[in-house]
C-alpha cells in the first residue's frame, strides 16, 4: 500500500537511500483517481524495492510548492534524494512501471 506522505514526514523519505516514488493527487482530481489504483499494484509490486508514497495537496501545500507542481496527478521519481524523472497526467501502468524499474 503506498505511504501516506506530508510536509511533515516527506524528506524522511526522500532521503532514506531507497527510490522514491511521489503521487501528488487531490480528492476531486478525476485523472488522480484513474492513477490512484495503478499507484497502489506498483507500491505492492515493488514493496521493500522502493518506496511509494501519495501527498494529497489540498492538505499539503509546501512540497508541492517546493517541487513547482502546478497540474496533477503529477508523479516524481526521486534517486538519492534529487528527481530524476516525472509524470504529468493520467497514463498507463506500462509507462509507470518502466519509470520506476529505471530507479532500480
Amino acid at each position: 500500500m503506498a505511504l501516506q506522505l506530508t510536509d511533515e514526514n516527506i524528506k524522511e523519505f526522500i532521503n532514506s537511500g531507497k527510490p522514491v516514488v511521489i503521487d501528488f493527487w487531490a480528492e476531486w482530481c478525476g485523472p488522480c483517481r484513474m492513477v490512484s489504483p495503478i499507484v497502489e499494484e506498483l507500491a505492492k509490486e515493488y514493496e521493500g524495492q522502493i518506496v511509494i508514497g501519495k501527498m494529497d495537496v489540498d492538505a499539503n501545500v509546501e512540497t508541492p510548492n517546493e517541487y513547482g507542481i502546478r497540474n496533477i496527478p503529477t508523479i516524481l521519481f526521486f534517486k538519492d534524494g534529487q528527481v530524476v524523472d516525472k509524470q504529468i497526467g493520467a497514463t498507463q501502468k506500462s509507462v509507470l512501471a518502466a519509470k520506476v524499474q529505471a530507479l532500480l
